[in-house]
C-alpha cells in the first residue's frame, strides 16, 4: 500500500485528485492540505511515499516547501506552469501533471509512481531539481527553517551571502541564516542589477555598498552600510563597478 498526501490550495484541484485516486486500490490517501505549511506538518506526521504537490501556492510555494524537508518524498507535481518551464522537470525525471489533466494522464503518472525503483529515483531527482535556478527566477524571498521555525526573508533585506561548505550564509540586519543551496544557485536566481558575486565565496547586495576600498594587490573590499567588509576579487570588482555605474 502506497501512502499519499495531496497539497494544493485549490479545493477543486484536490477533489479531482481524490476522485482519480479512488480507482487505485493500492493507494492510501492519508491527508490533504491547502498550503505548504500544512503540507510540511502532514509529511512529518505521516511520512508518505508520494505527494501530489501544487507549485503556485500562497504563503510558501511548492519548491520552497520541499526545500524545508530533510528528506523530500517522491513527488508528482500538479501545476499550471507552461511547457517551457516544464522542460526542467523532464530533464530531472520528476513527473508532473499539467492542469487541467485527464484521468488517463493521471493513471500513467500513478503507474510510474507505484514502481518502487522509480519512487526511489524520484526522491533523489527531487533534490537535484531543487537546485535548478531556472525554476525560481528573480526570487523575491528566501525561505529557511531555524529550530523548526519557518522564516521568510525578503530578498531586499539581504545584505550579503557567504559560502559555508554545503550551505550559504544569508546575512541580514536581523541575523544570519543558513540555506542548503549553492552560491551558483543564488547567483543565477537573484536579480543581477541588485546582487553581484564579488568573490567566489561572496555575493553582495549592491544597495548595501557604501564604498569600495583597495585591499592587497588588485583586490578590494566592499564596505557595507553597517560596516561589514566583503572581499572583492579582480573580476568581482569589474562586475561591481559595471552595476554601480562607476
Amino acid at each position: 500500500m502506497i501512502t499519499v498526501v495531496i497539497i494544493d490550495d485549490e479545493p477543486l484541484a484536490r477533489s479531482i485528485v481524490k476522485e482519480y485516486l479512488a480507482s487505485h486500490e493500492n493507494i492510501n490517501l492519508v491527508a490533504e492540505c491547502s498550503d505548504g505549511f500544512e503540507g510540511i506538518k502532514a509529511i512529518q506526521q505521516f511520512h508518505p511515499d508520494l505527494i501530489f504537490l501544487d507549485i503556485q501556492m500562497p504563503k510558501i510555494n511548492g519548491f520552497e516547501m520541499l526545500e524545508l524537508l530533510d528528506k523530500p518524498p517522491a513527488v508528482i507535481f500538479t501545476t499550471a506552469f507552461d511547457e517551457f518551464a516544464l522542460k526542467a522537470f523532464e530533464t530531472h525525471a520528476v513527473d508532473y501533471l499539467l492542469k487541467p489533466f485527464s484521468k488517463e494522464r493521471f493513471d500513467k503518472a500513478i503507474a510510474r509512481a507505484t514502481d518502487l525503483n522509480v519512487v526511489q529515483l524520484q526522491k533523489e531527482q527531487t533534490e537535484k531539481l531543487l537546485q535548478q535556478p531556472t525554476l525560481a527566477p528573480q526570487a523575491e524571498r528566501v525561505v529557511v527553517k531555524v529550530n523548526g521555525k519557518i522564516n521568510i526573508i525578503p530578498v531586499h533585506s539581504i545584505e550579503y551571502l557567504e559560502a559555508a561548505d554545503d550551505y550559504v550564509k544569508i546575512h541580514t540586519a536581523n541575523g544570519t541564516f543558513l540555506k542548503n543551496k549553492t552560491m551558483s544557485f543564488f547567483e543565477n536566481t537573484l536579480l543581477k542589477e541588485d546582487f553581484v558575486r564579488t568573490h567566489r565565496s561572496f555575493i553582495v547586495n549592491v544597495k548595501e555598498v557604501s564604498k569600495i576600498e583597495p585591499y592587497e594587490k588588485e583586490n578590494h573590499l566592499a564596505i557595507l552600510r553597517r560596516g561589514m567588509k566583503v572581499p572583492v576579487s579582480q573580476s568581482g570588482y569589474t562586475k561591481l563597478k559595471a552595476v554601480l555605474g562607476l
